[in-house]
């Protein structure tokens, strides 16, 4: 489809009557919008483009092994920085590659735009060689995609691509490119502005709706805050951290949420859900006001949905009007700029005499902190076997808490989320929604390059890390000193205990024999190795991996094979049917 675009065109001097080639005027475009990385792999399709990238500087280009991690590495690296991610890959396989890692951030929310390679105009639909139907495969799980068949509309695309996936609810636009558009020239016009008819999102939050909602907080017995993803990426956590502390209430984040609130705060409760800790999950099922800001209700969050938050009146704040009432029915609907809605809040507040029920809420901590004395996330470790839940918090403790954390999918990501708490957003990075195994190690190369100068764990386990190991080679390749804490348990742990819960103990193919020896294989890969066989070994391992600054260093911890992530809510039940320890 071409663009439903009307733009202003204001070029500037230099750019004015400039003719340009169609690949021109992606490279010059991704100049234009300030791309810092473009994470690729090159292919027939798209050569022309890797020709004008060769000619240039000002876009440093990142040759991954696999396209699935070049949108993986592209997805962290928006998650770090807030700014729209970018990859590139070639038709055909390029672009089926590239499917995961565009769901993955499709079902995150994360802001991309993926410029795949297509075959020339006049072969599309005649099965030519690496032709797929990109743009087919992708609508659902893009915010949206477009084909370009004539280079007068590429650059007002591009423009439109970036546009749609930093506003509004973030997500990853594809652009399509036939390779004989790329060779075709037309005067370079960038638009400063895209304007399209049919998406206006909302960004103030109506005014009477906001002070109803404001109403409704100031009068709970038992007030609870539920924040998301969304906090994170409006970049609201500043205006949420003041709102709930000088409400007294209690917070819980989801696992995308993480850092939207500090972790080492009395009033944050940890993370809720089917992981979630006890006093979260039991805050959530009694409170009276539950205010959800930036979040969307997902099964692992609300666990039984018919059971969900009985008792309470619930607000909900969210850019994306298609969430509010969609899975949970809500009593205050708030469609709005997260940022924006949250410091309206906070003005509403600063007007109010006594915005809570002291006496309430005094009663309500009593009995949170009587949940808390739980100890739901307890674990005894002893001189012989190493506890994954150890790992972490030495990690933790030796990184002073501030590391950037991608992970990988499974019992590792839960411990992770668990374990490692973050103070401040923009330092987790995992698949949430989509739950995607091979995310971890491309993912810490996004965020490496994103945050040179800081510490870049990539926790993982043994199954995960396989399945874009290749990956190693780019971190060679651009030094990249990622520390790989791979939690190496010889199962595939999430689905050993799930069929330890529900299905007997009956272990169908989720141990994993063969293991390659990671120490030998970091090292063939041009990187430090290092192996923690008992408790002892953990903290002299992570010291040696951290004081080794300018290396990728991968950790293999051995760890208790048949250790379970508690609590659990099991499909099905409500948030307060804990599995406990």
């Amino acid at each position: 489809m071409t663009s439903p675009t009307t733009t202003e065109q204001r070029p500037t001097a230099q750019h004015q009557e400039e003719e340009l080639t169609g690949a021109e005027i992606v490279v010059r475009a991704l100049r234009d919008e300030g791309v810092e990385y473009l994470y690729g792999y090159p292919g027939g399709a798209v050569l022309y483009i890797y020709d004008e990238l060769f000619k240039q500087d000002a876009v440093k280009h990142i040759l991954v092994r696999h396209e699935q991690a070049a949108v993986h590495a592209a997805d962290a690296y928006a998650r770090i920085t807030g700014k729209v991610g970018v990859a590139l890959v070639t038709s055909g396989p390029g672009a089926t590659n590239a499917v995961t890692g565009i769901a993955t951030a499709y079902m995150d929310s994360i802001p991309l735009v993926v410029i795949t390679g297509q075959v020339p105009v006049a072969l599309i639909g005649n099965d030519a060689f690496q032709e797929v139907d990109t743009v087919g495969i992708t609508r659902p799980c893009t915010k949206h995609n477009f084909l370009v068949k004539d280079v007068r509309d590429l650059a007002s695309t591009l423009k439109t691509a970036f546009h749609l996936a930093a506003t509004g609810r973030p997500g990853p636009v594809l652009v399509d490119i036939p390779k004989d558009i790329t060779g075709h020239k037309t005067l370079y016009h960038y638009p400063e502005k895209v304007s399209l008819r049919s998406y206006k999102p909302t960004v103030k939050g109506h005014p009477g709706q906001v002070r109803k909602a404001m109403q409704m907080i100031a009068g709970a017995q038992r007030p609870m805050f539920y924040t998301g993803g969304g906090v994170i990426l409006a970049n609201g956590a500043e205006e949420l951290v003041k709102l709930v502390r000088r409400l007294g209430a209690p917070v819980t984040n989801t696992f995308m949420g993480l850092g939207g609130y500090p972790a080492s705060d009395r009033q944050f409760l940890g993370m809720l859900g089917m992981h979630g800790t006890y006093e979260a999950n039991m805050a959530v099922q009694n409170c009276d006001v539950l205010v959800a800001i930036g979040a969307r209700f997902d099964d692992r969050v609300t666990g039984n949905i018919a059971k969900f938050a009985p008792h309470a009146k619930i607000v909900h704040v969210d850019i994306d009007p298609s969430s509010i009432s969609k899975n949970v029915r809500v009593d205050i609907p708030i469609v709005g700029d997260l940022r924006q809605v949250l410091a309206e809040m906070n003005q509403i507040l600063a007007e109010m005499d006594h915005p809570t029920d002291a006496r309430a809420l005094a009663a309500w901590w009593a009995q949170i902190e009587d949940w808390r004395k739980r100890d739901c996330l307890h674990y005894i470790q002893n001189d012989e076997v190493i506890k994954p839940q150890f790992v972490i918090q030495k990690l933790y403790e030796l990184t002073g808490g501030d590391a950037v954390v991608t992970t990988d999918v499974g019992q590792h990501q839960m411990w992770a989320a668990q374990f490692y708490g973050f103070d401040r957003p923009r330092r987790w990075a995992s698949s949430g929604g989509l739950g995607t195994m091979g995310y971890g190690l491309p993912a810490a190369m996004g965020a490496q390059l994103a945050e040179p100068d800081s510490t870049v764990l990539c926790v993982t386990g043994e199954g995960s890390i396989q399945m874009n190991i290749q990956e190693l080679s780019t971190c060679l390749q651009y030094r990249l000193p990622i520390k790989i804490a791979c939690l190496n348990n010889h199962y595939l742990g999430m689905v050993r205990q799930w069929q330890e819960f529900f299905y007997g103990s009956r272990y169908a193919m989720s141990y994993v024999d063969a293991l390659p020896d990671f120490v030998k294989l970091a090292e063939a890969f041009g990187h430090v190795g290092l192996r923690a066989d008992k408790p002892a070994d953990v903290e002299p391992v992570i010291r040696e991996a951290l004081r080794l600054k300018d290396r990728l260093v991968f950790m293999d911890f051995q760890v208790d094979p048949v250790e379970n992530v508690y609590p659990m809510v099991p499909a099905g039940a409500a948030l307060s049917e804990m599995i406990l320890v």
